[in-house]
């Protein structure tokens, strides 16, 4: 068959549409919602208020942003429907598949097509209470109830925990939902654009792009580098490990990047909000292996664009903040959810079947079927 004049093979330099939610910068190293760089964003202003900043266009009148907290506060208030679904699940099912599940059991009938605000709302703020519900079964323990009063991070680790977070780590853990809650045509914001542009609803493109977001080279990286600081355990070992999995051809989670050919702006923030959770020999740990693992690397690979990813101090900063491996993934997803609502509503206001083609490389037309047919009757 003639061949595509089109054919990308992971659909690299593919432009898919027209966005005015955020901007990925890949040779610059910069990551911009809305005209607002990261940098300038990050610490400091509330995850409500880039949560309002993403749905609405413009950042609100005051931080937090109280249409958001009022919004998200109230759509805490789960049904108990789903209070014992969740219920159900077994207790020992990991959080990262609990998640999907979860995700799945939004999906009450009231999510119809086109994706809303008051939808998104509801997904966003309801997402985290469910999974600490899991998460707390899981341990045996009693659930937590939510209070609206407190913000987005606070709750979510109030939850978790049923103790009153500390401030750094609510700080911390506000600065990584701020910047994860957005990256462009990422896999599962494409994921999530492919379903909504069939018209499904929300709850259903959410679930979409949250099995793509668990794949280790998308979202659960952040894990990996935890399992490798642990192997690792001291700076002066990393030289040796690091070669000997290089010499195998096997990945160095949390380096290198599909975007980013520079540094990934998110990284170098988390590095920066890292010592204010992280204890200081683990902080100093991750930053030998991170110097002995970009030299190992260029030397394996010269002239490569090698960098930390956000993946690296993602895993440095969610574990100062007290959260377990198993639950970085799904962090990563609860944050990203804003972005997801989003480039649901964006999709939806111009939308059309996204319809992809391939390249046909089988046998050529003509082939018989090596015995007679039977035609005509049974």
């Amino acid at each position: 068959m003639p061949p595509s004049p089109h054919f990308s093979k992971g659909l690299d330099d593919v432009i898919v549409g027209k966005s005015q939610i955020s901007y990925v910068g890949g040779e610059t190293g910069e990551l911009v919602f809305r005209g607002f760089d990261v940098r300038d964003l990050v610490p400091g202003v509330p995850y409500e208020s880039v949560v309002h900043l993403l749905l609405h266009g413009g950042p609100p009148d005051s931080d937090p942003s109280p249409e958001v907290l009022r919004a998200l506060g109230a759509a805490r208030d789960v049904p108990a429907s789903l209070e014992r679904l969740v219920d159900a699940l077994p207790p020992a099912l990991p959080p990262l598949e609990a998640l999907r599940t979860i995700l799945s059991s939004l999906g009450d009938g009231s999510y119809e097509y086109p994706p809303t605000l008051e939808q998104g709302f509801r997904l966003i703020a309801r997402a985290p209470v469910l999974l600490a519900r899991h998460v707390r079964r899981s341990q045996g323990l009693a659930p937590v109830p939510p209070r609206p009063e407190l913000s987005h991070a606070a709750n979510y680790l109030w939850m978790l925990s049923g103790q009153e977070p500390l401030p750094a780590r609510v700080r911390a853990l506000e600065g990584y939902f701020d910047l994860l809650a957005d990256h462009g045509m990422n896999a599962s914001t494409f994921a999530l654009c492919v379903a909504i542009s069939t018209q499904t609803d929300l709850v259903s493109a959410a679930t979409a792009a949250f099995g793509t977001l668990k794949g280790p080279v998308h979202g659960g990286a952040p894990a990996r580098v935890i399992e490798m600081l642990d192997a690792i355990g001291r700076e002066e070992l990393a030289e040796a490990w690091i070669r000997e999995r290089l010499a195998r051809r096997q990945v160095l989670f949390g380096f290198g990047h599909r975007a980013y050919k520079t540094e990934d702006p998110r990284g170098l923030i988390l590095h920066g909000l890292a010592p204010t959770v992280a204890a200081p020999e683990r902080l100093a740990l991750a930053e030998g292996v991170e110097r002995t693992a970009l030299r190992a690397l260029r030397e394996a690979r010269p002239g490569a664009r090698l960098y930390t990813n956000v993946e690296y101090y993602s895993a440095v900063v969610l574990e100062g903040i007290g959260l377990p491996p198993e639950l970085f993934t799904p962090t990563f997803a609860l944050a990203r959810t804003a972005g997801w609502t989003a480039h649901a509503i964006e999709q939806a206001a111009d939308n059309r079947l996204m319809r992809p083609d391939v390249e046909y490389v089988g046998p050529a037309p003509g082939r018989k079927w090596p015995r007679p047919l039977r035609r005509g009757g049974p």
